[in-house]
């Protein structure tokens, strides 16, 4: 057996705080801090190194936010997953959370067997495509390809686009919700100077990003 991994939870709210930890708890995973407050959080983390933060993404404790104790413990933790809950799935929310350094971003009105794929998807480090009924391929991001400022997670969203994966698959692959994908296509859209899916596909086709992936995928076994 694998060493137990650790957790430390943030959310504001108690009852959720505690919903939270028994989920987690359910899940295998070891409790080695919880409170209600970012600063309290932040000291959590860099005091006991957890595998992952689950985090409520509107926690703030007038000394620190969410967001901003998401970035500072990556920054004393760089080996941290962090998972962000929210109440909302806001474009706004789901870009600071992402660029801040979350790992997963789920909302919390989500099934619980929603929560805990996106618990699991949080510690792992690549994401996973299921191309048939025998096999699993990995995947990475490509970082190479020439593109017009977009962000390693559009690339992903781009990639598996141009493979003719519809929202709702691109939701289940990336651990996101449908609303989170279409935000991602909407700022592909405008990057690229296309108005839909089949003009970014192409775009993807001549600049070779299918290639790049290709030769990931073929690799695996």
């Amino acid at each position: 057996m694998g060493r137990e991994r650790t957790a430390v939870v943030l959310d504001e709210q108690p009852l959720w705080l505690e919903a939270m930890i028994q989920l987690l708890t359910n899940a295998g995973v070891s409790i080695v801090g919880k409170t209600t407050k970012p600063v309290e959080a932040l000291g959590l983390v860099e005091n006991h190194h957890p595998d992952i933060l689950l985090t409520d993404d509107r926690a703030d404790d007038g000394e620190l936010n969410a967001i901003e104790c998401l970035r500072k413990a990556h920054e004393v933790h760089s080996g941290l997953k962090t998972v962000v809950l929210s109440a909302t799935d806001h474009p706004q929310q789901i870009e600071s959370a992402f660029a801040a350094g979350a790992s997963v971003f789920c909302l919390k009105t989500a099934a619980q067997d929603d929560l805990m794929a996106a618990i699991r998807q949080g510690f792992e480090i690549s994401i996973y495509l299921a191309h048939s009924k025998k096999a699993t391929a990995r995947r990475e991001p490509v970082a190479s390809v020439e593109t017009p400022d977009l962000t390693r997670r559009e690339l992903e969203v781009l990639q598996l686009v141009a493979e003719g994966y519809s929202n709702s698959q691109l939701a289940k692959m990336l651990w996101v919700t449908e609303q989170t994908v279409k935000f991602h296509l909407s700022n592909i859209y405008r990057k690229l100077d296309v108005v839909n899916r089949t003009e970014a596909s192409r775009w993807a086709h001549l600049h070779g990003l299918l290639s790049a992936t290709a030769s990931v995928t073929g690799t695996a076994a």
